[in-house]
């Protein structure tokens, strides 16, 4: 692994990160205050974001996306975690899982996905079933052929845009020495189809403006073109495309700790208590190197965690490190930029609270911390027969 980015990289992240500084960070304030992201805003976003020729850089040349790989594709998630995720979220990347679209899917979902025509979300979580996924009760049966779909998703990001759903449905249940064992199938739900609702979701603490939504299937019925993937395939879909979205969360967590952590050292190196900079005081400054080491260190776990997967190697283990190695290290990070804040850190002028409650989520989603523990000591007792 080359440890330096080469002239690509850095024209990525030079561009990316100019980006989010001239078209994010002026609307932050206003979208933290209203919750909203105003339409026009939004499509702006956009329509910049294609015109920079950066939408949908997570896809193949061959289907109109940018062709970067993982570890460019990390690079440009690192910035843009830099930013309000409620404003980059339109800076456009559609779902991988879009790749196993096929025949007249790929018309209809995966290249006006890519081209920015249509926006998608996807839907797992359920009230009763999150890091459980096949605990969902959300079910879909056969019927005169066609599939019905019945029950709830919530925790849904980004359904309040979307025009279509990749939502994870139970198709059956086998019984296995462990017990029942679901089936599950993935299809692709357009708004506005019969007995399909979206609808708002749960007002949360991180992440104002990026809101989640409630999905509600009421006998919402489907032919079988609607299908993502084979029947009963849902999780070879999943594990297929899903795979690297964890290194997502990671690099964006490194992103928003540099960003908390540059505003810290500032402020610690002007602002003065007892005659002197309070960065000259041992409490500070070690806090400071504490901080960027941890920084450091999450960055290059996520950027080889990468390479890994480009390279064709076993990342698995890697990536749940990453993934959660940065998201606790972020939660350390702007904690500690709040505390050299002062009082002043939990004011709404400052955006420093702000980086500290959108931190709360990152152990969550995606997989959390306890997942990801599991997810480690599964791959290093596996060769061993534990």
């Amino acid at each position: 692994m080359n440890f330096g980015l080469n002239e690509e990289q850095t024209m990525i992240v030079d561009t990316v990160r100019d980006f989010v500084e001239r078209e994010i960070y002026p609307h932050e304030d206003a979208v933290e205050r209203s919750g909203e992201v105003p339409e026009d805003l939004a499509q702006e976003i956009k329509q910049k974001t294609l015109d920079l020729g950066f939408y949908a850089c997570n896809f193949p040349e061959d289907v109109g996306g940018g062709g970067l790989n993982h570890l460019d594709f990390a690079l440009v998630e690192r910035e843009l975690g830099r930013g309000s995720m409620a404003l980059t979220h339109f800076f456009g990347r559609p779902q991988n899982i879009l790749m196993a679209c096929e025949g007249d899917q790929r018309d209809r979902y995966l290249l006006p996905a890519v081209r920015g025509e249509r926006m998608d979300a996807l839907a797992m979580t359920e009230p009763g079933a999150g890091s459980d996924v096949r605990g969902m009760t959300c079910s879909a049966r056969r019927d005169g052929g066609d599939w019905v779909l019945s029950g709830t998703k919530h925790f849904i990001s980004g359904a309040d845009h979307a025009d279509f759903v990749i939502v994870f449905v139970a198709t059956g249940e086998d019984q296995t020495p462990h017990g029942p064992k679901k089936r599950i199938t993935t299809f692709l739900v357009d708004r506005g189809t019969p007995g399909f609702t979206i609808r708002d979701g749960y007002v949360s603490v991180s992440h104002r403006g990026y809101k989640n939504m409630i999905l509600e299937f009421d006998n919402c019925r489907l032919p079988d073109g609607q299908v993502l993937g084979e029947v009963d395939g849902g999780f070879a879909v999943m594990n297929e495309w899903l795979y690297a979205t964890r290194i997502t969360v990671a690099a964006m967590a490194v992103g928003r700790a540099r960003r908390a952590f540059d505003l810290g050292l500032a402020y610690a190196a002007e602002r003065e208590q007892f005659g002197q900079p309070i960065g000259k005081f041992q409490g500070v400054s070690f806090q400071l190197a504490d901080m960027v080491t941890e920084i450091d260190a999450a960055d290059w776990l996520t950027l080889a965690s990468a390479w890994r997967l480009d390279q064709g190697l076993p990342a698995n283990r890697e990536i749940a490190s990453a993934k959660l190695y940065a998201t606790e290290m972020l939660a350390r990070v702007t904690d500690a930029t709040l505390q050299i804040y002062g009082g002043m850190g939990l004011m709404d002028d400052l955006p420093i609270a702000r980086f500290w409650r959108d931190a709360r989520v990152e152990r969550i989603w995606d997989g959390t911390s306890e997942i990801q523990r599991h997810i480690i000591g599964r791959e290093l007792l596996r060769p061993l027969g534990g």
